[in-house]
């Protein structure tokens, strides 16, 4: 991996090549990363190391699976009681998570293992924070509210697109709240990820679809999104900080591998080397949001999905055609390196191989058959609410490359709901 990044202003500077290569990285990773078929046998020794008593925390189609089958005797054979909680529900509802806290009251607990989604794994981390913290999801809200390290969360997941594994946010579902929430920092972050695609190979069709374009646009987002100039304080004040050269290494890496296998994956789910291309893209995406952020489309699919109830993936991929085509006037640059890493770039100038990338992402999202916005619920009527609550994802709006305001947001969403992916012109010094 190349490790450059751009260092610009809010409100897109470096247009037309991506902007001189910094030396400012932030990288918070998990302390263990375990990655390869296989791997699922080492939760036991992993486990060990941090107790004897695990608390898994899945959901009910794996609480009956010979996967956790599996991983229960492997962690009892390492001299670990394992305690199940298997009734996490989908996008994370907070109800679930207070009563599998009230339900530990004299339970022990060393270690906390999110097996399964980005739910499950996120259910991990708030349940460790609160286990170590006490009060409820909502005392945690935003960013750097966690006081102080939590119990360690052993993520294994089973499908390959949140990245949670690597990540330090959970976002939950507060019926308080008009659309979900995040809990970020720095604590959150697993102390061990074990990432086996051998998990993968169950998943339907239609889940390593919503995954797998969940995934490609947490690696776009994160590598176009604003680079701020960088401070010895930038990295403490903020969770997400935009890009940097880390973020900006993975995020091309991951893009390459998810431009070979992703479609692969999808059509063929043993496909042993797809599978392994996917879930380790997924784990970089997990990397290059986890600092650099992700800006337009996550914070349009938030009211999205509190309207819709559809999953977040089909979401963010539905909106990313248009996200992309509305920053690309002051991301030229980035996403001509997109189009290399595709393997789509001619070379004949900056804006023709941004463009090339753009329809190589269209090709992803409609070779997945990514549901349209209006296809996942979304009303005509609904487009001028749903542009002002995305409004309301402050830290997603500040995260774009290029300013956002109601008509912006109103902009894409107009064009997502009508299915105009006309491209913009070039400027004159662009041509």
């Amino acid at each position: 991996m190349s490790f450059t990044a751009t260092t610009d202003t809010p409100g897109g500077a470096g247009v037309g090549t991506v902007a001189p290569a910094a030396s400012f990285g932030v990288l918070r990773l998990p302390r263990t990363v375990l990655f390869g078929a296989g791997q699922r046998g080492a939760l036991g020794r992993v486990a060990a190391g941090y107790g004897r008593d695990a608390l898994v925390c899945t959901d009910a189609r794996l609480g009956a699976s010979p996967e956790l089958a599996e991983l229960t005797a492997c962690l009892t054979a390492a001299g670990v009681r394992v305690h199940v909680f298997d009734r996490t529900e989908p996008e994370l509802p907070v109800s679930g998570i207070v009563d599998c806290v009230a339900g530990l009251a004299r339970t022990p607990v060393d270690s906390v293992i999110g097996l399964g989604g980005g739910s499950c794994i996120d259910m991990a981390k708030v349940v460790a924070l609160l286990l170590s913290h006490g009060g409820r999801p909502s005392d945690y809200y935003g960013e750097n509210a966690v006081p102080g390290p939590v119990l360690p969360v052993i993520a294994v997941p089973t499908t390959a697109g949140t990245g949670s594994e690597a990540t330090p946010v959970a976002v939950i579902a507060d019926p308080n709240r008009a659309m979900k929430v995040g809990i970020s920092s720095p604590h959150l972050v697993p102390q061990a990820a074990i990432c086996d695609p051998e998990l993968t190979y169950s998943c339907p069709a239609s889940l390593t679809a919503a995954s797998g374009i969940d995934a490609v646009v947490h690696l776009v987002e994160s590598y176009t999104a604003v680079g701020r100039t960088p401070t010895a304080e930038l990295g403490n004040e903020r969770v997400f900080v935009g890009k940097s050269m880390f973020s900006d290494a993975a995020a091309l890496e991951g893009l390459s591998l998810m431009g070979r296998s992703l479609l692969t994956a999808q059509r063929e789910p043993s496909n042993a080397e797809a599978r392994h291309d996917v879930m380790l893209a997924s784990f970089l995406g997990g990397v290059a949001l986890g600092t650099g952020g992700t800006s337009a489309a996550h914070a349009l699919q938030y009211p999205i999905g509190a309207a819709t109830h559809t999953p977040h993936g089909f979401g963010v991929g539905a909106l990313l055609p248009y996200a992309t085509r509305y920053n690309l006037p002051v991301r030229v640059g980035e996403f001509a390196a997109i189009a290399d890493a595709l393997g789509v770039a001619s070379g004949a100038d900056p804006w023709t191989d941004a463009v090339a990338a753009i329809e190589a992402l269209d090709a992803l999202v409609d070779g997945l058959a990514v549901p349209t916005i209006a296809e996942l619920g979304v009303r005509e009527a609904d487009l001028p609410m749903i542009a002002e609550q995305g409004l309301l994802a402050k830290r997603l709006v500040e995260n774009n490359p290029r300013p956002l305001d109601h008509a912006a947001l109103l902009t894409i969403m107009t064009h997502a709901f009508r299915g105009d992916r006309t491209l913009p012109e070039p400027g004159p010094h662009q041509k």
